[in-house]
């Protein structure tokens, strides 16, 4: 039987990355003051001007998160297609445009900041959102259909939304290098893990993969996003230190963006006449982003030591927290009735 995101607990890595986060930014910081040749090096062994360690990384971090797709599971949409649909709009059309505004007034003149804050906002969570369906009780059938059909449509919409919503602002950013990131970084995955889940489970069976060999990746995955951030902030340990309102700067609209974005999902939610455990996983699922290609995105595009790399890295650093916050008032919303038939 397949693996659903019911299976998925809060392991010590979910239920505390923002600490990892944090600690990551302090050894990073250390290393830039102390042994700041480490991480230049590692940043030198490019190819095609992209670090090859850290390439390498980004790769390891969306693998796994990419065996989620179930081909089997989009046949359902017919089903129960509100929820779906809801949730569709939010990731593609208002989670997107409201983050994209909100970079463009807070962050005017920091291109590289607004450019941060439109990758995370036109990027559809792929994999955590399994951890906070299960977390809230919600229909994680709902779950495992979006996030197969996320994964799905990111291969065709991030370019041109970020292109889109970029060009609005005249910003100029490398076209090709983000092309190059959705195909290198969630195409290239995405085929391979379709590829080694068939071949996989038909030497070693279903049992071994579920129970060993994701777990397996899963904790390789940990440890290179790890790695990825204690490097980028090594590299940037002296803007950093000697200008820590940048990291203030794109928190502000980034904490903004979830509270309104939480909000309209919960009000439109709640207007359609959802019930709980579908209106809190279209929640969840709409007001959260795919750090993972963010990340990687914005290091393909301005490298390993910009500031684009460290706004996509605080949306992850703020992501945790507000998810498990939802997680918590969407079940005390659920008690006092906020949905229909909660």
């Amino acid at each position: 039987m397949e693996q659903t995101c019911e299976e998925i607990q809060l392991g010590i890595f979910e239920k505390y990355l923002a600490l990892w986060v944090f600690l990551c930014m302090i050894i990073g910081l250390l290393l830039s003051q102390f042994i700041p040749e480490l991480s230049i090096a590692i940043n030198d062994l490019q190819f095609s001007g992209i670090s090859i360690p850290i390439g390498v990384c980004l790769f390891l971090m969306m693998y796994p998160a990419l065996l989620n797709l179930q081909f089997s599971e989009l046949k359902k949409l017919a089903k129960n297609p509100k929820p779906i649909i809801l949730t569709l709009i939010s990731n593609w059309i208002w989670a997107p445009i409201v983050t994209a505004l909100l970079a463009y007034y807070f962050l005017a003149g920091n291109d590289q900041l607004i450019v941060a804050l439109i990758l995370l906002g036109s990027s559809p969570c792929t994999a955590m959102v399994c951890v906070w369906g299960a977390l809230a009780n919600g229909n994680q059938e709902q779950n495992v259909v979006n996030t197969s059909l996320n994964t799905i449509t990111i291969m065709f919409l991030y370019a041109p939304i970020v292109t889109l919503l970029t060009g609005v602002q005249n910003i100029q950013i490398d076209r090709l290098a983000l092309l190059m990131s959705v195909l290198v970084f969630i195409g290239v995955p995405l085929v391979l893990g379709i590829i080694s889940k068939r071949a996989l489970k038909a030497r070693k069976g279903e049992a071994w993969f579920q129970e060993k060999f994701r777990p397996a990746v899963g904790n390789v995955a940990v440890i290179a996003l790890l790695a990825t951030l204690v490097v980028l902030f090594s590299l940037n340990g002296q803007v950093l230190i000697h200008h820590p309102e940048e990291m203030l700067l794109v928190s502000i609209p980034l904490l903004l963006g979830f509270f309104i974005i939480v909000g309209l999902n919960l009000m439109v939610t709640r207007f359609a006449g959802l019930r709980y455990k579908e209106g809190i996983i279209a929640v969840i699922i709409g007001s959260s982003s795919h750090f993972e290609i963010a990340i990687a995105t914005a290091i393909s595009i301005y490298g390993l030591g910009s500031q684009a790399a460290l706004g996509t890295t605080m949306g992850l650093f703020w992501e945790v927290p507000v998810m498990l916050s939802l997680v918590y008032l969407g079940k005390k919303l659920g008690k006092r009735g906020f949905w229909k038939n909660s």
